[in-house]
């Protein structure tokens, strides 16, 4: 119970909020039946710069899956890579 003296005071206090808005997209790899397990393994290692481990299991996703995203990044981040990808004649492209 408030007494005579007592006042209400109401405090507006203003929230920031953080978003952070990023356009991160996928270099995606797709399967074909040209290409050997050892030259996609390799070019990940050397374009995607991937561990051997991380190519092998990139490698055997686009084979039993039909396509995988090997690389997470912006447009201008993956181009070159997507390029360098499709000039050792796999199927890459940014999604």
């Amino acid at each position: 119970m408030k007494t005579a003296y007592q006042e209400e005071v109401l405090t507006e206090v203003d929230v920031l909020e953080a978003v952070e808005t990023t356009d991160l997209m996928d270099l995606v790899v797709f399967n074909d039946d040209v290409n050997t397990f050892d030259h996609v393994i390799e070019t990940l290692i050397r374009v995607c710069e991937h561990t051997a481990e991380q190519a092998e299991q990139c490698t055997l996703i686009i084979h039993y899956k039909g396509k995988c995203a090997v690389k997470k990044g912006t447009f201008d981040f993956l181009r070159p890579m997507r390029e360098a990808i499709c000039e050792a004649g796999i199927d890459a492209r940014i999604l």
